[in-house]
């Protein structure tokens, strides 16, 4: 079984911060990339990508600041976790490409699609907002995330962080992320420019996730062309974690179309 393990992967420096990442499958295979949430690293992705590894080549990026990757001078917002994706397919000479992204990985998905400085096949988000309206109500909780709660919020994620990251800096990964889920300028949610999506979208959602709402994706189902999204019961927020088989026969039939 493969997975992601921080052992065999690469560096790409771009603007200002050395981006991780790795790969595993078949360099024949189809590419699918793989965007990990927030505070995550592309170790929480191995769930999905143990599977996927047998019919795809798996590129996983630990997003700026995250993982192995450092944070640099530049601030971290959704739209440079985009422009350090598009960077790392630039360096593997890669045009064409399936996208799996998780809630901060998804949204970044998002810009990358409507972007379409790499042409994306099939794209796959799983709790991942579009619009900014959907995150605005927890506007207020996100401000009460400090360094120190965030170290009882993600206990696990900060351990792996002390163990990763080769320029630790906790308080200032924390303050930078909540910036960025603050963001509503248009360095943050894709919002309107989803309608320049073309590839065939399928967005997932947890049936009680409180970060992206049931309507929402309604709306933006309405936008993409080729899209579709499925509600999960008695999942949340991290819905192929919590109802793993559910999402597995799901992925495996959407990318295989």
């Amino acid at each position: 079984m493969q997975t992601f393990n921080h052992t065999c992967g690469k560096y790409l420096e771009i603007n200002t911060a050395n981006i991780y990442y790795e790969e595993m499958g078949d360099k024949n295979k189809p590419v699918l990339l793989m965007l990990h949430g927030g505070p995550q690293d592309i170790e929480d992705l191995n769930p999905m990508a143990s599977y996927l590894a047998k019919k795809f080549r798996i590129i996983g990026i630990d997003s700026r600041g995250h993982g192995k990757s450092t944070l640099g001078n530049e601030k971290l917002t959704y739209e440079q976790i985009q422009l350090d994706a598009e960077a790392v397919l630039k360096e593997l000479e890669i045009n064409i490409v399936n996208i799996i992204g998780f809630s901060d990985g998804g949204i970044a998905a998002y810009r990358i699609a409507a972007n379409n400085k790499v042409k994306v096949k099939k794209l796959i988000t799983m709790g991942a907002s579009w619009s900014e309206k959907d995150v605005a109500d927890a506007d207020d909780v996100i401000r009460t995330i400090t360094p120190e709660s965030a170290k009882q919020i993600f206990p696990k994620n900060f351990e792996k962080y002390q163990q990763l990251n080769p320029e630790p800096d906790y308080d200032l990964f924390i303050q930078s992320l909540v910036a960025m889920w603050l963001d509503r300028s248009k360095t943050g949610h894709p919002n309107e420019s989803v309608k320049d999506i073309t590839a065939k979208t399928l967005m997932i959602r947890g049936d009680n996730d409180f970060l992206v709402s049931l309507d929402s994706l309604a709306m933006l189902k309405q936008k993409i062309n080729e899209s579709s999204f499925m509600n999960v019961p008695f999942a949340e927020h991290a819905v192929y974690e919590e109802q793993p088989q559910i999402v597995e026969i799901v992925l495996k039939q959407f990318l295989n179309q």
